[in-house]
């Protein structure tokens, strides 16, 4: 007999996961404690922007004509007990107000709601990015004959249907006792993508679950090395694009996340490196990740050197009365997502002090504005531009990269742009009349 899965927390992982599951061909419940979010998803639609995750979902949903019908949507916590083989536990990890740690309320939340209603003989998985050790602890909130694996979650926004469908791994923690049910339930869940090639690492709890953290603070240690290396560049005069490309050649190293710029954003990549330190502190081994407070550190610094860029592409002087395009308003092109968002936090710097900012972005305009109210928002880059005293690249749309600069020089009233992302054509805007600056590359 087929497995039945469901997905609690809805949110992007979690629906992300269920319209997922369905494609696989299991039959799929998920819930979420937030009724308008399960009428919207009941419904075929999304809460976010994810390319092609609306239409696998309008795919499978009951109720869609012409869909599989193997995707409901619920909030009654009795009917995934009832339901489910399978539990998978997708809910949120922020940050805690005012720390660093990890905020586990929501995780200890659906993890008491799951142990009361789960039947014996069926298997939680948890896929939130949690400090290590919870695994553990959580294990012993289920009910006797409910066994708990921990199975983190890789996604990209932007590329989270494909990264789901086709993961590039699949890890899977299982306890020391009982282990070899729970990865056999697991193999079973993920064997198309298995015999579609994806390696299948099987480890104990800590092991999983120090991944995710390990995999994020790596690429994290990654992009602001280059970033640190382009101030470097700046202070020297080189230019850390070609740096990055003779590096990125030694294979011991990669091209990959190894473009300047404003650093990163979002809702993972800094609360994770903040909550693994947080936790190396828990466990009395800090000193093993103090360089991640200067990973952080230089991240967040990126964003005041592209301020200080702007002032001086004006003269120097107070941002009062200037007129300021950003182009730009998500933490990463493909999504609608501005959670600590670098291209916002820049805008708002500048506003702060007296600037005149305009933003645009292809998705994020509606999340913007919920954020910072105050700007000014456009809805077109040229509209964005016109009457413009600069004009910052701070999202790297692929929108933003054909642009026609010379349409946008006509309407701005300084062709002044800097590019936040190193990803702008510079010789095609200076042919067109602009002057292009860009971060890490005084010269070029």
């Amino acid at each position: 007999m087929a497995l039945k899965i469901t997905v609690i927390g809805t949110g992007y992982l979690g629906a992300t996961h269920a319209a997922a599951m369905a494609e696989m061909g299991f039959e799929v419940l998920g819930l979420d404690v937030v009724p308008e979010k399960v009428e919207l998803l009941a419904s075929g639609r999304v809460p976010m922007f994810e390319p092609g995750l609306e239409e696998l979902l309008r795919k499978h949903v009951a109720g869609i004509e012409g869909s599989t019908g193997r995707l409901r949507f619920t909030t009654s916590w009795e009917e995934v007990g009832a339901f489910g083989d399978v539990h998978f536990v997708c809910v949120n990890t922020p940050q805690k107000h005012g720390e660093y740690g990890c905020d586990m309320s929501y995780v200890d939340d659906a993890f008491a709601s799951l142990a009361a209603v789960a039947r014996a003989g069926s298997l939680a998985v948890g896929k939130s990015t949690v400090p290590v050790g919870s695994a553990e602890r959580l294990a012993g909130a289920l009910p006797e004959g409910v066994g708990l694996a921990w199975n983190p979650e890789f996604l990209r926004e932007g590329f989270a249907v494909q990264d789901t469908l086709r993961p590039d791994r699949i890890v899977v923690g299982v306890p020391g006792e009982d282990g070899g049910r729970a990865e056999k339930v697991l193999r079973e869940v993920y064997a198309v993508p298995v015999a579609e090639g994806s390696p299948f690492v099987v480890t104990d709890f800590p092991t999983a679950e120090l991944v995710k953290t390990a995999a994020n603070s790596f690429l994290a240690t990654k992009i602001s090395f280059i970033n640190a290396m382009a101030e470097i560049c700046e202070a020297a005069g080189g230019d850390v694009a070609k740096l990055a490309e003779a590096i990125g050649h030694d294979e011991r190293i990669g091209d990959k996340f190894l473009r300047a710029g404003v650093g990163f954003g979002g809702g993972c990549l800094p609360k994770d490196i903040r909550a693994f330190m947080a936790r190396a502190g828990e466990l009395g081994v800090d000193q093993a990740l103090t360089f991640l407070r200067e990973i952080d550190s230089i991240n967040m610094r990126r964003r005041g050197q592209m301020v200080e860029m702007a002032r001086e592409a004006l003269g120097g002087d107070s941002f009062l009365g200037r007129r300021v395009a950003v182009l730009g308003a998500t933490f990463k092109p493909d999504s609608d997502d501005v959670r600590d968002s670098p291209a916002l936090n820049v805008a708002g710097q500048i506003h702060l002090q007296g600037g005149q900012v305009t933003v645009y972005d292809p998705k994020g305009m509606e999340n913007a504005r919920k954020v910072f109210p105050t700007l000014g928002y456009a809805d077109s880059a040229l509209e964005a531009v016109r009457d413009a005293d600069v004009v910052l690249h701070l999202t790297e749309w692929r929108e933003f990269r054909e642009l026609d600069p010379a349409e946008l020089a006509a309407a701005a009233a300084s062709p002044v742009v800097l590019d936040g992302r190193n990803a702008l054509d510079g010789e095609r805007w200076r042919a067109a009349g602009w002057t292009y600056r860009a971060m890490g590359r005084p010269r070029a």
